[in-house]
């Protein structure tokens, strides 16, 4: 049993004054909520969080140990699986801001490392307010509407793999000659590598927030496994086997090598690409990484913003005001009209 199973509510209380202390990711401590007294961190120095676990698909394999839960909660709407470090932070789902049920006993599979929070629910709000200053044709109340929309913190879990690929492949593209377009082919081999490639460790991790951290992950930064780092924060854990988990991101990775095969190939127009890929060398971890979910609604539809936990990189979801794109496209079509009057009026003279 690890760590996030063993770490007790005394553990997270003050011992200034007994209050309850959560992580703060200004100052990277343990502060207390009710005196502010900061609390050093200090992870197992025994624990590396850059070590890989070997996994042989073609052998038997034995997975990292499961920790049991005895406190977690399932959306009732989503059937996101959540955890909360300490007292419960809320009664409402990270992931789509449906209700929580608490749940019986469950087990999940060992966290190799983690990134903490580095910016604040403050910082997380204030980068999504530029994000709706930027957004074109926005609703006028949508800046409103995100500065009063919840705000939720979690740990959300990815997978890091790595692979050596040997490919032989064949591809497929157009040649124009004089005024007709054949179709030619190419076979070619190559052999490419996955050096810490990214992917989601569940279905609830949407491309909205793996693209909220994929370009801000940097492998260095892991830390070992802290359950104190969870405190005040949401987070899911990992539920999926390895094998599991290279099924779900096969398609992720197919596109990935799809484009590499394309640069291999130096051809351009190119219609089809089939391969066949000897995979070895496959390495995981299993990691939590950080993000901030901002719930609102417009028009009575739920959306989301998110900012990557890391370093506040933000994308969303945003609706488009009517008016504002009648009023682009009237200006646009009278430049137009404007600009072929000019031009019909100087070819004439």
């Amino acid at each position: 049993m690890t760590k996030l199973a063993t770490l007790a509510q005394r553990d997270l209380l003050c011992s200034n004054c007994a209050g309850q202390c959560v992580y703060a990711p200004s100052t990277g401590t343990l502060t207390c909520n009710s005196c502010a007294t900061e609390h050093q961190i200090i992870p197992d120095p025994n624990a590396d969080p850059a070590a890989e676990q070997h996994y042989h698909p073609d052998m038997p394999h034995t997975e990292q140990p499961r920790f049991a839960t005895d406190r977690h909660f399932q959306c009732d709407s989503c059937g996101g699986d959540v955890v909360f470090q300490g007292h419960s932070i809320s009664e409402n789902c990270p992931y789509c801001n449906g209700s929580l049920v608490e749940q019986a006993f469950d087990e999940s599979f060992a966290i190799l490392g983690m990134i903490p929070f580095a910016i604040t629910d403050r910082a997380a709000q204030e980068k999504a307010q530029d994000w709706v200053k930027r957004r074109w044709a926005a609703p006028s109340n949508l800046g409103a509407l995100i500065s009063n929309c919840r705000v939720a913190g979690i740990y959300v879990p990815f997978w890091t793999f790595d692979s050596k690929e040997a490919i032989d492949y064949t591809v497929r593209y157009k040649k124009k000659v004089g005024k007709r377009s054949y179709t030619r082919s190419l076979s070619g081999s190559m052999k490419t590598y996955f050096d810490d490639l990214l992917m989601p460790a569940s279905p609830h991790v949407t491309p909205l927030i793996r693209d909220g951290i994929l370009h801000d992950f940097d492998p260095d930064k892991l830390r070992p496994f802290e359950p104190a780092y969870l405190a005040g924060f949401a987070a899911e854990r990992h539920h999926q086997t390895v094998k599991q988990g290279l099924a779900c991101n096969a398609d992720d990775k197919a596109l990935l090598l799809r484009n590499r095969i394309i640069r291999h190939s130096g051809k351009s127009n190119i219609v089809d690409v089939s391969y066949l890929t000897d995979t070895t060398g496959i390495k995981y971890r299993r990691i939590l990484l950080p993000a901030w979910i901002l719930h609102y609604e417009y028009e009575g539809q739920p959306m989301k913003v998110i900012t990557c936990g890391l370093n506040g990189r933000t994308f969303g979801e945003r609706p488009f005001s009517m008016l504002k794109l009648f009023t682009y496209a009237a200006v646009l079509s009278s430049l137009a009209a404007g600009f072929g009057f000019v031009w019909g009026a100087l070819n004439i003279y």
